[in-house]
C-alpha cells in the first residue's frame, strides 16, 4: 500500500502543505499570477521540483477559461487555389511552429463550403479553441465575417477585403507590384503588360494598382490580361497578350505561379526571354529558382508574414487589441529580366 501511495501523482495539497501555504497560493504560483510574494513563490517552486509535481492542464483550463489550443482556418475554394499553392504549405508550416514555440497547440481546420464554414463557426463558438488565424485569399469569402461573430481573437494572414474585421498581417503588395514595374521601365522597355489575379482578392487588386499608377506616370497605355493565380492561367493570359500585342516586350505577372506558365507559352511561340520578352513574377517561390531562364520575382516574405500573424494573434489574447502589419518587399534579378 506504502509502495501505490508513493507512485501516486503528487497532489496540489500535496504541495501546499510541503510549502506550508494554501492551496490558493499554491494555484497563483502555478498559474503566474504576478500577485504572490516574491518568498512565497521561491517555496512553492521548489516544493514543486521536490514532489515532481506536474499540474493537471484539464483542470487549469477549466480555472483559467483557457485551452491552449488556437485554429488555423484555411478557407479553400471549390477550386482548391489555396490548397494548390506551394506558399500554402509554407505558411502553415511556419505558423504552427511559431505556435508551439509559444506553448500553443495546433488546430488545422479547412474550410470550403456553407456546410464547413457553419461547423467551422460552431467549433469556435463552443470554446475549444482559445483563438484562430484564418488564411483567406477570396475577397468575397463570408468567413471572415462568420467568424467575428464568435468573439474570439482573430487575426488574418493577409489584409481582407472587408476592413475593420479583424486585424491582419500582409506583405507591401502595391510597393512591390511598383518595384518591378519600375525594373522594367529602367531597362527600357516599351510595351508593359501584367497578367492581374482575381480582382476580388486584396493582393490581385493592389498589384494591379500599383502596375497602372506606374505606368500611369509615363504616359504608357495599361496592358492587362485577367488570370487566377494559377500556372494555366498565367499560360492562357500570355497567349492572349500575344495575340492582342505582338510588339509587347515585357509582363509582370501577379505572381510566380502565373509567371511561370507564362514562361512556357513564350518559349512555345518562338519568345526568347529576357531578348524579346522581359518576365518578372511576385512571391519568390522554391520554383523561380528553376525555372529557364531563372525568373526575377518580388521576394514577399512569407515565412515572416506567417509568424507575425501568430505574434499579432498572440498579443490580442493578451492585451485585447492589436494593430495590422504591412511587411517590406524585395526586388530578386535573376535571368529573366
Amino acid at each position: 500500500m506504502k509502495r501505490l501511495e508513493g507512485m501516486r501523482r503528487p497532489t496540489l495539497h500535496a504541495v501546499a502543505a510541503r510549502a506550508g501555504v494554501s492551496k490558493s497560493s499554491v494555484s497563483r504560483v502555478i498559474n503566474g499570477e504576478p500577485t504572490v510574494a516574491p518568498a512565497i513563490r521561491e517555496t512553492v517552486l521548489a516544493a514543486v521540483a521536490e514532489l515532481g509535481y506536474v499540474p493537471n492542464g484539464a483542470a487549469r483550463n477549466l480555472v483559467t477559461q483557457r485551452t491552449n489550443t488556437i485554429a488555423i482556418i484555411v478557407s479553400d475554394p471549390p477550386a482548391g487555389l489555396v490548397s494548390d499553392d506551394p506558399m500554402f504549405a509554407m505558411v502553415v508550416r511556419a505558423a504552427s511552429r511559431e505556435l508551439e514555440r509559444a506553448g500553443k497547440q495546433v488546430s488545422l481546420v479547412l474550410a470550403g463550403s456553407d456546410e464547413s464554414r457553419l461547423r467551422v463557426e460552431q467549433y469556435l463558438a463552443a470554446g475549444h479553441v482559445d483563438g484562430a488565424i484564418l488564411v483567406s485569399m477570396d475577397g468575397a469569402d463570408p468567413l471572415p465575417a462568420v467568424l467575428s461573430r464568435t468573439g474570439l481573437p482573430i487575426v488574418s494572414h493577409g489584409r481582407l477585403a472587408t476592413p475593420g474585421l479583424m486585424p491582419w498581417v500582409d506583405n507591401d503588395n502595391h510597393g512591390g507590384a511598383t518595384k518591378a514595374v519600375q525594373h522594367l521601365l529602367d531597362q527600357g522597355r516599351r510595351r508593359i503588360a501584367t497578367i492581374s489575379g482575381p480582382l476580388d482578392m486584396t493582393a490581385a487588386q493592389e498589384r494591379l494598382a500599383a502596375y497602372r499608377d506606374t505606368l500611369k506616370d509615363t504616359g504608357r497605355r495599361s496592358i492587362i490580361a485577367l488570370g487566377d493565380f494559377t500556372r494555366i492561367s498565367g499560360a492562357d493570359s500570355m497567349r492572349q497578350l500575344l495575340e492582342d500585342d505582338p510588339t509587347l516586350d515585357a509582363v509582370f505577372a501577379a505572381n510566380d505561379l502565373m509567371a511561370i506558365g507564362a514562361l512556357r507559352t513564350l518559349r512555345q511561340a518562338g519568345r526568347r526571354v529576357p531578348d524579346d520578352v522581359a518576365v518578372i513574377g511576385f512571391d519568390d517561390i522554391e520554383a523561380a529558382l528553376y525555372t529557364a531562364p531563372a525568373l526575377t520575382t518580388i521576394r514577399s516574405p512569407m515565412t515572416d508574414q506567417a509568424v507575425q500573424t501568430v505574434q499579432l494573434l498572440l498579443t490580442l489574447l493578451t492585451q485585447g487589441t492589436a494593430a495590422p502589419v504591412t511587411l517590406p518587399t524585395e526586388l530578386v534579378i535573376r535571368e529573366s529580366a
